[in-house]
């Protein structure tokens, strides 16, 4: 069953103007292409849900404002990945509040001897991208078991479907975010620190290339569909490869300083601005695809049974500083 439409115009409607992410058409492009790129054997049923997954986009955005701060302080750090902030945390956690803490330690250790630097030692000015991808697509995972038994059962499947969906649009986001290489760097709204090349300091370049300049070229599923891959990502791990995914799409930064600063995203038919955007869209598309095929596969499985449970004191991996023991 398809959600209404009305749900697919209010989430429209409740999505912000500022340039907090790719804008809508991009967002909504990069779920499109995804999920029309599942294959015969992969989540199918989300076909039904694509005007819904495509119309709430950019909800988790709207999840940002001010006037929200509960939600606000939650939510902000979930759409960066600012590696410059955080290059003395090794390896990665595999824990969100591993990762907090980890801030907060090396917050603590340098806050008197470099306060500078400590005002941005925090998840605000960090990020915590991979980990909110990662957790919608455990929750995914869940809910593609719910679905899957239903089917089983010859029940309607209807409901976690929906919720499927929900999450869908949500790691869509984040994945999506991902995909734009000022995502993954402190330079995300103009050049930080030293600027021996002369990059923009302006603010605005963040949405001049993910919004106007998108928007002024009329982005579709039609120009990135064909550079989506075969589904990958079939086996290994999925918290290291959307890692991976950032680090390949942060080290794509420079470069898109380097097209601003010809034109400053001016001229719609520059051709390279335009790959740029085909390219980056196309892989954040094909991201998101193979999450979802991998999460539809892996619930074809029971739950793993963990003993003892994360949260036993006897786990092995059992870390007192959050309760619980990581991935």
């Amino acid at each position: 069953m398809r959600l209404t439409a009305l749900a697919a115009v209010s989430a429209i409607a409740l999505a912000p103007t500022a340039a907090f992410a790719w804008g809508q058409t991009a967002h909504a492009v990069i779920d499109r292409a995804a999920i029309e790129a599942i294959p015969a054997d992969g989540p199918v049923f989300l076909r039904k849900y694509e005007d819904y997954v495509a119309a709430s986009a950019t909800q988790p955005d709207a999840w940002r404002g001010d006037s929200e701060n509960f939600s606000k302080i939650e939510e902000d750090p979930n759409h960066g990945w600012f590696r410059e902030q955080f290059t003395f945390v090794k390896p990665i956690p595999r824990s969100r509040y591993e990762f907090v803490i980890a801030l907060y330690k090396q917050y603590e250790k340098i806050k008197d001897s470099d306060p500078a630097t400590a005002a941005r030692t925090n998840v605000r000015w960090t990020g915590t991208l991979p980990y909110a991808a990662i957790e919608a697509y455990d929750r995914i995972v869940v809910c593609m078991r719910q679905v899957r038994a239903a089917q089983t059962a010859g029940t309607d499947a209807s409901v976690a479907e929906q919720n499927c969906a929900f999450d869908v649009f949500r790691m869509g986001h984040y994945i999506g975010d991902g995909a734009n290489p000022m995502h993954d760097s402190v330079n995300s709204d103009g050049w930080r620190g030293a600027n021996p090349h002369g990059y923009t300091t302006d603010r605005t370049v963040h949405g001049r290339f993910e919004s106007k300049f998108v928007d002024g070229i009329g982005l579709t599923v039609a120009d990135i569909a064909p550079r989506i891959p075969a589904p990958g990502h079939i086996e290994g791990d999925m918290f290291d490869a959307v890692l991976a995914y950032l680090d390949h799409s942060g080290d794509k930064m420079e470069a898109v300083y380097k097209l601003e600063k010809r034109d400053g995203f001016a001229k719609f038919t520059d051709k390279d601005v335009r790959e740029m955007v085909y390219e980056r869209t196309s892989a954040g598309a094909a991201m998101l695809r193979d999450m979802l095929c991998r999460a539809w596969a892996e619930s074809a499985s029971p739950p793993a049974k963990v003993v003892p449970s994360p949260i036993d004191f006897a786990n092995p991996k059992f870390n007192p500083e959050t309760g619980s023991a990581p991935d």
